[in-house]
């Protein structure tokens, strides 16, 4: 009896961690998410997106306030054309398209990721959870994150150019994607990388232009600083659903929406650097990931514009940190973990009843465990030897 057991949890063990099993769930992930929200008319961020390409091509003012949506476009000018293929087509269809394809990115990122297809299985099965949240809001934050790892695989396997299109595509969309440069240390081909930034971004800088013209786009990049800058002042408040970041905790938990920014992202900057400092460890896989990881974490929880669906960076920053320790996981790495997937990933589902929900959001507690987290790479990142991480690469 426990043999048949066993066998039959093998089965379905193997049958998970196929790729195909894994891409067949995130398809469905997305198409039920777009489905059901398109029905329920709860699809304004499509909308958001999807006149973005409509405003380029009348040569309209991308960041204002109109009727065909509640809220306003932060997304950069490039993002017209990346949302484009989506705009033409019907809402019902371009809205599941567009989730589909945001899926697909992000599982490009995952499995080209230089470590075990296992482990590449495993982390797309942690960040399915959070990749759900964000599909339900139509977040462009899934593809981001792709692009983020993207950017970084691509330039560990010598293919810089690749690289820096990635890093322009993320940053000329929703500027976090200028963290990929982080990794910038672990090219040889320097000059190489450097070149293809300045081509890539020049380019892609331009683009837009084909849609409309020169002197809408670069007025286009100005008003979208005044607009981002507009949106920074706006996140500092003690009720909203943004400013789920370190400083929002504060802000929350002290009651003083005044606390400014700048002190905190001071000092991640620096924590965030010292790393650097371990220039033997560069060449260990493990030591590049865990910066990887540390990228992730570090670009939602140091940004007040931080809310639930962005959380599917950060969250693949902690799945990947948890698929680098070495086996046997340590039991306090192992709670750490769930308490990330407790409070982080599942925090915004009925699991928890809406007094605590709210609690959690009021005062940004969605963030806690990464900040937890980020602190422990930091400190694993200085005074570990990642010469002994066995991280096979198959």
């Amino acid at each position: 009896m426990n043999n048949s057991k066993n066998a039959n949890l093998n089965k379905l063990s193997s049958f998970l961690l196929k790729k195909e099993c894994v891409i067949a769930i995130y398809l469905l992930l997305a198409i039920v998410a777009g489905y059901k929200q398109y029905h329920h008319h709860s699809y304004n961020n499509y909308l958001i997106f999807k006149y973005v390409y409509w405003h380029t091509v009348d040569l309209q003012n991308l960041y204002n306030n109109y009727p065909e949506y509640r809220d306003s476009n932060h997304y950069g000018p490039l993002f017209s054309i990346f949302i484009a293929p989506f705009a033409l087509l019907p809402d019902g269809l371009g809205a599941l398209l567009w989730n589909v394809t945001n899926v697909l990115i992000l599982l490009w990122g995952i499995y080209s990721l230089p470590i075990s297809l296992n482990k590449r299985t495993i982390i797309a099965w942690i960040c399915a959870h959070e990749a759900l949240t964000a599909l339900f809001s139509f977040q462009f934050n899934i593809a981001l994150t792709g692009l983020i790892l993207l950017s970084f695989s691509y330039l560990i396997k010598k293919k810089e150019i690749q690289s820096a299109f990635f890093i322009a595509i993320g940053t000329l969309v929703k500027l976090y994607g200028i963290v990929g440069l982080a990794f910038f240390f672990f090219t040889k081909n320097k000059l190489k990388f450097i070149i293809g930034c300045f081509i890539a971004f020049v380019v892609l800088f331009a683009l837009p232009m084909v849609i409309s013209s020169p002197a809408f786009v670069i007025q286009s990049y100005s008003d979208w600083y005044h607009s981002l800058a507009h949106k920074n002042d706006l996140n500092a408040s003690l009720t909203s659903f943004q400013d789920i970041s370190l400083m929002g905790i504060v802000r929350r938990a002290t009651g003083n929406i005044n606390i400014p920014n700048a002190p905190f992202l001071l000092v991640g900057l620096v924590l965030f650097g010292l790393p650097y400092l371990r220039i033997k460890q560069y060449k260990h896989l493990g030591f590049r990931l865990m910066l990887l990881a540390s990228t992730l974490i570090f670009t939602v929880i140091f940004s007040s514009g931080s809310e639930s669906p962005t959380y599917i960076i950060a969250f693949a920053g902690i799945a990947i940190w948890f698929m680098v320790q070495q086996n046997p996981k340590k039991g306090w790495i192992i709670a750490l973990f769930v308490f990330a997937f407790i409070l982080t990933s599942l925090s915004p589902t009925d699991i928890f009843p809406r007094s605590v929900k709210e609690f959690i959001r009021l005062y940004s507690l969605k963030a806690l465990p990464c900040v937890i987290i980020w602190l422990t790479i930091v400190y694993q990142m200085m005074k570990e030897d990642f010469e002994s991480y066995l991280i096979a690469d198959k």
